[in-house]
């Protein structure tokens, strides 16, 4: 628990001086394959989160709202290696738990993002999103 904390203290101080896009690498714990990572979302931005994996393996994701000022309408799309912004899972029409078995090895995007009014009106959203690879 206390490398979680670590972790998500390390993405909180790494994402708060950039405004618009931010970008952490997902690695797992020795012995593990998965973990939760947690953050704030704010009106437009989205947050990319990079995990690398190969050909034939199950993603597993699960976003759930922590907390927000707002009606926590957030979602998360999971993008290819390679991707210019084309998802192979998207959350705002398949809903928030993913399990997706991978094309190609390489780094995988999964990128959460706010929708509708929380998105125009600019309001915050937390999170905890859980991964695994397996």
């Amino acid at each position: 628990m206390t490398k979680l904390l670590a972790f998500s203290f390390f993405l909180t101080l790494f994402a708060s001086g950039v405004s618009a896009q931010r970008v952490a690498d997902v690695k797992f714990e020795p012995g593990n394959f998965g973990t939760m990572v947690s953050g704030t979302i704010t009106g437009d931005e989205y947050f990319d989160y990079k995990l690398g994996a190969s050909s034939g393996q199950e993603m597993f994701a699960e976003l759930q709202v922590s907390d927000t000022n707002g009606n926590g309408v957030i979602y998360f799309n999971i993008l290819p290696p390679g991707s210019d912004g084309v998802a192979i899972y998207n959350g705002s029409i398949k809903g928030n738990t993913a399990r997706v078995d991978l094309p190609e090895d390489g780094d995988y995007t999964i990128r959460v993002y706010l929708m509708g009014n929380d998105r125009d009106t600019g309001k915050t959203v937390g999170y905890n999103l859980d991964l695994s690879i397996q």
